[in-house]
């Protein structure tokens, strides 16, 4: 039996091996982990935990839980774990819902083996956690049934009508985990309760207790932050980040604000202006020359008010600045953005990184002196190191591809609603790619429509999109579902 399921999934084992391999070589090369500028932030979060005004703690309560352990080689391997998990529940998903063996395994190829996604999985940021909540809440969504099962009297439910309440649980508690590590999960807990109404046909006690099960995490969370900060929200930076999106067209000219508000302007032509995160971080921006920090609760709701008017002002710049940056997404190559500096920590370096520079960065370097207990430096060993910098130069999935896989479920779905069968075949289609795919689009525009574009945004959304890809070539009907479940 052992031997007949190896052979039957042997081309998937071959592509998690070598995936598991890579990772193995760049723990050998890069020990122990790769550092970026929101690192040190994180880790001041996780050993003082307090809300942070930026993002959300759930990361850094990630790196807390590994904290005993004094090691950031750990929390490097736990990243790559999650990695590999991610393209598991992408190939075992799609074959639990008749994908073909060929479709899965390549929906799970860009998760194991993009050099970019390994890269990713190495720097202590949240997207590699993000990605995996993400992805587990999608799987869970889309592999079984979404509706109450048969209720035995006495001693209350049944197997089928107890599984139904753990798996809306588990995708509520999935997603509440998601939005606390980065907030534009939040929208997924609106999309996922409107899938399981869907796949419930108007039923809603399914989606009543994925909500229910999302909500009260966030809003606990929520009251940590209001207690802290005396503000209502989960970060307290929003207004910033839309301010600094709509600089790239903000015309004050068109705007007329009042004179309070024109404290914000940029006099020069939007074409002359730098990118949109320097108008957060910069000494030069407007918004970080008001007195005080730039995300009191005061600049941050001017920065809102003038983000605001400028969208009412001009809704076309407004709609153009978003699907350029969206466009960034899908491009052939991978050209510098947003500056040098940023799109470097995206390689796998040649040298060690600088130190850090900025004075946060500098207290957060030394928290995370007291959580490894010993030094930080990255230390690069070669040929370990050359090996992943030649692999990254050669594999890695472009941006046109995501845009090429998040075109088939649909052109997939319509070819198939335009060609006739027979009348004996003929039932529902199927719809379990359309979750993945709308979360895959999701996470893709939401950065796009309230701060900026970013590479490693992207790489979040691909596992899902593949997944989709992969779904849409399963049979056309809902008969994965158990037919023991009434829809």
């Amino acid at each position: 039996m052992l031997d007949g399921t190896v052979r039957r999934h042997r081309w998937f084992l071959g592509v998690l091996g070598l995936g598991i391999v890579l990772r193995v070589v760049t723990m050998l090369g890069y020990r122990p982990v790769l550092w970026f500028p929101d690192s040190y932030t994180y880790i001041v979060t996780a050993l003082r935990p307090r809300p942070d005004l930026v993002r959300p703690a759930g990361y850094s309560m990630f790196l807390r839980l590994l904290e005993p352990f004094h090691s950031f080689a750990l929390v490097a391997v736990v990243q790559h774990l999650l990695g590999l998990l991610v393209g598991v529940l992408v190939y075992l998903t799609a074959r639990r819902l008749r994908a073909p063996g060929w479709a899965a395994v390549l929906a799970c190829v860009p998760s194991l083996l993009d050099a970019y996604q390994i890269e990713l999985e190495h720097l202590l940021v949240s997207d590699t956690l993000f990605a995996a909540l993400v992805l587990s809440a999608v799987c869970l969504a889309v592999s079984g049934p979404a509706v109450p099962g048969p209720v035995t009297s006495g001693s209350g439910a049944s197997g089928p009508g107890r599984a139904w309440v753990v798996r809306a649980c588990g995708i509520g508690l999935l997603l509440a985990a998601a939005t606390l590590t980065r907030t534009v999960g939040l929208p997924l807990v609106a999309l996922f309760g409107a899938w399981l109404l869907y796949r419930a046909r108007g039923r809603v006690a399914a989606a009543s207790v994925m909500l229910a099960a999302a909500t009260l995490p966030i809003l606990g969370y929520g009251a940590w932050f209001y207690a802290t900060y005396h503000r209502i929200g989960l970060v307290g930076a929003n207004g910033a980040f839309l301010y600094a999106k709509t600089m790239t067209f903000a015309d004050c000219a068109v705007m007329k604000p009042r004179p309070g508000l024109a404290v914000l302007c940029d006099p020069r032509p939007p074409a002359l202006r730098p990118p949109s995160q320097e108008y957060i971080w910069s000494q030069d921006s407007p918004l970080v020359k008001l007195p005080g920090i730039t995300f009191t609760r005061e600049n941050d709701a001017l920065a809102a008010e003038f983000a605001s008017l400028a969208i009412r002002s001009q809704p076309l710049g407004y709609l153009g600045s978003v699907l350029s940056e969206l466009g960034r997404s899908f491009t052939l190559d991978r050209p510098v953005y947003p500056d040098q500096e940023i799109y470097d920590y995206y390689q796998f370096p040649s040298t060690p990184p600088a130190p850090p520079g900025r004075y946060p960065a500098l207290v957060g370097a030394g928290f995370a002196q007291r959580y490894e207990q010993g030094p930080i430096g990255t230390r690069i060993v070669e040929p370990y190191a050359g090996w992943m910098r030649a692999y990254q130069r050669v594999v890695s999935l472009p941006g046109a591809a995501v845009l090429v896989i998040l075109l088939v479920p649909p052109v997939v779905a319509g070819v198939r609603r335009l060609r006739p069968l027979p009348v004996r075949r003929v039932r529902p289609a199927s719809a379990e790619w359309l979750l993945p795919w709308t979360t895959a689009v999701v996470l893709l525009v939401i950065p796009a429509a309230v701060a900026e574009f970013d590479y490693r945004y992207v790489l979040p959304a691909v596992p899902a999109a593949c997944l989709a890809a992969a779904l849409a070539a399963s049979k056309p009907s809902f008969s994965n579902i158990p037919r023991n479940v009434r829809i």
